[in-house]
């Protein structure tokens, strides 16, 4: 199902969730909304799920204006950060409840819900543990009896919010992939909030980042992260370094060194933005001067940090083995950026 979202706009009291917001999420792909809290993006998914009502614009479903349909008549499935499971009901009786809870003629014989239940405990790689309650599953297993059961009602649409927000570090990266499997197994359209960069370059297809009320970047990951269109998006995706730059006769200088600026040009107070694997270091020629102030290793990566002769401070992501200069703190070394991107002081999109 596809999912047209036109001009939303959302407030509670004197707080803007959601400022006159548009996007289009295509059939079958696994969309990520991504922001800080406050940013809007749970909003959205509740105004999608019509758990919430926006103040205005619309949501359409395959063309289909969702304000018609009742919360059941959307068939999304939603699935919430803490499961919200029934303690007093066993894993089979959490998974099959939507399905006997219906009357009329939506109504599903016992065997036909019994079958589904079976077919979703295996394919979330729950077999065998149908009779068991939820107090006795660890939380990676709850959260995928939390989408057996949002998956059970035969949903149009997968809506998640802060799906792994509770679980460990490595339980979280375990279902990342269990996650993008099954989205890949399904080819349900799937809309997921997240506040975790790595979660949401990792599983999306795309990407929308907002920022209070408003989308700054939809595009895919890659993009998100190599060309970011806004200094709020370059800061919020990945680690970088932030430098002041000024233009001047036509060169960008920053901290005092002249780079090179390709194809745009600008005027005035700027911003240089580079990330930390993109500053290499340099023997010798043009480069900015530094002291190393701080080295760590983190995993695979060699994590430096530098003062720069003009008083800023940077970090340097090496690989672990780094055939090159020794790097020690208080060494005097000469940094250069590889890539770099640039943004004049009032935030217009400006990049190298």
């Amino acid at each position: 199902m596809s999912i047209k979202i036109e001009r939303l706009q959302k407030t509670f009291g004197a707080f803007t969730a959601l400022d006159d917001v548009s996007l289009d999420i295509r059939q079958g792909e696994l969309l990520a909304l991504l922001g800080p809290s406050g940013s809007g993006k749970t909003t959205l998914l509740r105004v999608i799920a019509g758990l919430e009502q926006a103040d205005s614009g619309r949501v359409l479903f395959d063309g289909e204006d969702a304000a018609t349909l009742s919360v059941q008549a959307r068939r999304a499935g939603f699935v919430f950060q803490h499961y919200a499971l029934f303690r007093h009901l066993t894993v089979e009786e959490n998974i099959g409840f939507g399905l006997r809870v219906r009357r009329g003629k939506a109504r599903v014989a016992e065997a036909a819900v019994r079958a589904r239940v079976a077919e979703l405990l295996s394919l979330v790689q729950l077999d065998g543990l149908g009779g068991r309650y939820p107090a006795q599953l660890s939380g990676g297993q709850r959260q995928r009896v939390a989408l057996a059961r949002a998956l059970a009602i035969e949903p149009r649409v997968l809506l998640l919010d802060e799906p792994f927000g509770a679980l460990d570090a490595q339980v979280r990266r375990d279902l990342r992939r269990w996650l993008r499997e099954l989205h890949d197994r399904t080819g349900l359209t799937t809309v997921f909030v997240t506040h975790d960069q790595e979660e949401a370059l990792e599983l999306a297809d795309r990407v929308a980042i907002l920022n209070r009320g408003r989308i700054e970047q939809l595009g895919s990951p890659a993009d998100a992260y190599d060309a970011p269109a806004s200094p709020f998006v370059y800061s919020f995706v990945g680690a970088v370094n932030r430098l002041p730059a000024r233009w001047e006769s036509g060169e960008l200088h920053a901290a005092g060194l002249p780079l090179t600026a390709q194809g745009v040009r600008g005027q005035g107070e700027a911003e240089v933005f580079v990330r930390p694997e993109d500053l290499r270091l340099v023997d010798d020629g043009v480069g900015w001067p530094a002291i190393i102030v701080g080295v760590q290793r983190n995993g695979p990566r060699l994590r430096i940090r530098a003062r720069l002769d003009a008083g800023d401070q940077v970090e340097i992501e090496l690989p672990s083995g780094f055939d090159g200069p020794a790097t020690h703190t208080g060494q005097a070394i000469r940094l250069a950026p590889k890539r770099y991107g640039w943004f004049p002081r009032d935030g217009a999109m400006a990049p190298v």
